[in-house]
């Protein structure tokens, strides 16, 4: 197939998993025979200082163009100035918003061989398999803001209709695992979680009556996440609980290195990003883990392009490694990006050898098929 992706490399870690990432979707389409065109743009904090905006225009037209969007990581120290009018940050915030991508999906899902980079004990990893839905452009991110020397003000609103579509893609995935949707809001004191309590209920009652629902208010739920993780199934919640609670989750997995993300509208190209941030620290040193990265290559792969084979392939190229110990330091390996990023594609690429010789070895000779095939056709 033919496909356009934006990559945005973005600051930090971005531009080095961004690069392993390139190079996986290279080895992809030469395995596969697929046409990637994939072009970079900045964002961020190299957007700002190249351009003076962390989102320009260049890089949003080429997004809007896109079948599909890759993105490394946005942030750091260097531009966390509290004083600053502009922020690394406002250039995510804003693309999101202008894509429609309201639905922010965050699968956990924690690898046993993993289980002892975990805090957790290890049976209350077992049978853990949850995704959050975050409701990603509405809520205080975006809200009105008011700044003074002694006051500040964040307006969190939600309207009818943004909290609908969310949960109606929430129910509809929760509809294909378990069948068990929770909705998590604090009702007892916020007047838009009442709205996302009454709005759900209706909508899931009317639409999904085949679906468990359950509400539990967020300070319930984070406790919930670590006490009984492997209950939840499909979590939706608002942006700002969500953004707390995904990155709660991540310890379930051990590492936030782990953990990818797909943002979606209902038309626009879906974005994808692994869900650690910048990691300043570990920018330029060859420390970082690339396999949040590959895994959000895969969502990308199923999810905006429709191949889900490529993309069970690479899941499964992840995992090999994990179950080989080559891994990062964060896992407890001694790779690097670099090493680690190579061990992946080498798995990908010995996958891919071993169903082509097993393909070949399955093909049924051309005569004897021609022959029953004209046989069966006579009769």
């Amino acid at each position: 197939m033919r496909a356009t992706i934006t990559l945005l490399p973005g600051d930090g870690i971005g531009p080095e998993i961004t690069t392993e990432a390139e190079t996986l979707l290279n080895e992809l389409a030469e395995q596969h025979g697929h046409d990637f065109e994939l072009h970079r743009r900045p964002i961020g904090g190299a957007a700002i200082d190249a351009l003076g905006v962390p989102l320009p225009s260049n890089t949003l037209a080429a997004c809007h163009q896109s079948d599909a969007v890759l993105l490394g990581a946005v942030g750091g120290p260097k531009w966390d100035d509290p004083e600053a009018r502009i922020r690394p940050e406002q250039g995510l915030l804003q693309l999101r918003q202008e894509l429609g991508l309201y639905a922010n999906l965050r699968p956990v899902k924690p690898h046993p061989a993993l289980f002892d980079a975990s805090p957790l004990r290890s049976e209350r990893l077992e049978n853990v398999d949850l995704v959050v839905v975050r409701e990603l452009t509405g809520g205080l991110y975006f809200g009105r803001k008011v700044e003074f020397r002694d006051m500040a003000e964040d307006v969190c609103r939600y309207e009818r209709g943004e909290i609908e579509r969310v949960v109606r893609r929430a129910a509809a995935l929760a509809r294909t695992r378990r069948g068990r949707l929770t909705l998590v809001d604090k009702a007892n004191v916020l007047a838009t979680s009442r709205l996302w309590r009454s709005v759900t209920r209706e909508l899931v009652r009317r639409e999904f009556p085949d679906i468990e629902l359950e509400i539990i208010l967020v300070d319930a739920a984070a406790m919930h996440l670590l006490s009984r993780p492997a209950d939840f199934d499909v979590i939706v919640t608002e942006n700002l609980f969500g953004d707390i609670l995904t990155d709660e989750a991540a310890m379930l997995a051990g590492s936030m290195g782990l953990l990818p993300s797909a943002s979606l509208g209902d038309k626009a190209p879906g974005l994808y990003e692994p869900i650690h941030g910048s990691a300043p620290d570990l920018a330029g040193c060859d420390r970082a883990n690339p396999f949040a990265m590959f895994l959000s290559v895969a969502m990308m792969l199923e999810q905006s392009l429709g191949l889900i084979d490529e993309a069970r392939q690479v899941e499964a190229a992840v995992h090999a490694c994990i179950d080989a110990g080559q891994t990062t330091p964060d896992l407890g390996g001694s790779l690097g990006t670099r090493a680690a990023g190579a061990a992946v594609r080498q798995r990908l690429a010995e996958s891919h050898q071993s169903a082509s010789t097993e393909a070949a070895v399955r093909q049924p000779d051309p005569a004897p098929h021609t022959s029953a095939l004209a046989t069966a056709r006579a009769s």
